[in-house]
């Protein structure tokens, strides 16, 4: 199934999710993590949050893949083995350290769709998380990943990338959001806009 992508101006956007309990269905949570991929492929996203499907849950998908550089043959250039493309689902993530040069790269949102702007965001971040069969990692992640999930879990923690825009690029974008959060705005994929229902 292919959820509506909720935009910008919903509240779920900007709310600290829940954790998902141990009890928690685990027929249900592979059907919601298969059904985030679909929608986030559908929408030609890298990453999709629960909370950009309405569901306040800690539950993140990434597929890092589009966004790594290739060489002729189309093979992903790995500059280290960390930094390589990742499939995943990221359940209960908690972010235990955040190193490394900070650089700026710009950045877009499947919620807030039109806008881009440069984000900063450290090199190398260490994950404690559980996979999709509840069992747990600590992993280290660099590079083009580590922006990927760090961009997620901003939303499982209610921040959006347009949160660290400076004031005044804030004020601009000020007009382009309002026109977003009441549907006013062309995206290629299902939306839900707070107050509206799916369009």
């Amino acid at each position: 199934m292919i959820y509506p992508i909720v935009a910008f101006g919903d509240p779920v956007l900007k709310t600290p999710a829940k954790s998902l309990a141990a009890d928690y269905s685990a027929t249900e949570l592979k059907q919601i993590i298969a059904d985030m991929y679909d929608t986030m492929y559908h929408a030609s996203g890298v990453g999709l949050a629960a909370p950009q499907v309405g569901k306040s849950i800690r539950l993140f998908v990434i597929d890092s893949t589009p966004m790594m550089d290739e060489d002729e043959e189309g093979n992903p250039i790995v500059e280290e083995p960390t930094a390589g493309p990742v499939k995943r689902a990221f359940i209960n993530p908690v972010m235990v350290s955040e190193t490394g040069e900070e650089w700026a790269f710009e950045e877009g949102c499947l919620s807030i769709p039109g806008v881009r702007e440069k984000v900063v965001r450290h090199a190398t971040i260490v994950l404690r998380y559980e996979d999709e069969n509840r069992q747990p990692h600590e992993e280290t992640f660099t590079g083009m990943t580590a922006r990927v999930i760090q961009h997620e879990y901003d939303h499982l923690e209610g921040v959006l990338f347009t949160d660290y825009v400076s004031g005044l690029k804030k004020q601009l974008l000020k007009g382009k959001l309002a026109r977003i959060s009441k549907g006013d705005v062309n995206a290629d994929y299902r939306m839900r806009f707070a107050g509206q229902g799916r369009r």
